[in-house]
């Protein structure tokens, strides 16, 4: 039997627009059958996420994303299967969200500044008292009219050089490795094609990430081209790595992003979920 997976997603308890129950909903009615949350450093939403899979019967993968800084270049990590009540995992996001918190906040400032009045207040509207992205920044500024979507707000905005960036002091790579491997998890490098290195730059990362305990890329993703997918295939080949497959989906209001629409495992890959037990269960059920 073929499954549908997915080991990317984000809910509300990051910066997601639906909730983890919501989250299952969605891929539910899309044809998922194993689903990883993985939100922005926090495992918060996880144990509703359980409940619901329960009930919609969808595998899910406990997971996360973690903020790293690689050579002045902000990159992420997605944590798989992952225990969320490891102590090391949850010291190591606690001290990552408290710099969010000051992050935003210090991006409300620099936004006010700038003649950008209760951004900060706004953001965390939309945050619903939870973690504060920029993402929550972004649909804030959509909505005062500031930019006709949340690309053209981090364009104009919130990426360097403009008015609301904020430097990022995340995690370092092998720091976020040990806090997944630690949790019983599998790090995969996120995305990897959306960081606009250089051939030689990404693989020197891909290098020291494997070097440190990364076991698998991110081969298939929601905002890699084809030609990016396969690009990435021969990377993971390289290294000798595992491959990993998701959408990076956030919700319905970026119809570029969905769950159960992900282009097949490039030929040749082996998968981060070839020695998962819950997926030949499910594949039996």
């Amino acid at each position: 039997m073929s499954l549908s997976i997915d080991l990317h997603s984000h809910s509300t308890a990051s910066d997601g627009t639906l909730s983890p129950s919501e989250l299952i909903l969605r891929a539910s009615e899309k044809g998922v059958d194993v689903l990883a949350l993985t939100d922005h450093d926090t495992t918060e939403g996880i144990e509703e996420a359980k409940s619901a899979a329960i009930r919609a019967g969808i595998c899910l993968i406990p997971g996360v994303e973690v903020s790293v800084t690689w050579n002045a270049q902000v990159v992420h990590l997605v944590g798989l299967g992952v225990d969320p009540g490891n102590p090391s995992l949850q010291q190591g996001l606690a001290t990552l969200r408290a710099f969010r918190d000051w992050r935003a906040e210090e991006i409300g400032r620099r936004l006010e500044k700038s003649g950008i009045a209760g951004s900060y207040e706004g953001a965390r509207g939309y945050s619903n008292g939870r973690l504060i992205s920029r993402t929550h920044f972004a649909r804030f500024l959509v909505e005062k009219s500031y930019a006709p979507d949340t690309r053209k707000v981090f364009k104009r905005y919130l990426t360097r050089g403009n008015p609301g960036h904020v430097p990022g002091q995340w995690a370092a790579l092998e720091e976020a490795v040990s806090w997944i491997v630690s949790a019983g998890g599998q790090a995969v490098l996120a995305h990897p094609a959306r960081y606009n290195l250089t051939r030689t730059k990404l693989r020197r990362l891909i290098r020291e990430f494997r070097d440190v305990g990364g076991e698998g890329i991110e081969v298939v993703s929601g905002s890699h081209s084809r030609d990016e997918n396969f690009t990435m295939a021969r990377h993971t080949m390289d290294f000798e790595l595992k491959g990993s497959c998701g959408s990076d989906y956030h919700g319905p209001e970026n119809p570029w992003t969905e769950l159960g629409r992900l282009e097949p495992m490039p030929d040749g890959i082996k998968p981060v979920w070839s020695d998962w037990v819950q997926l030949q269960q499910a594949a039996s059920a």
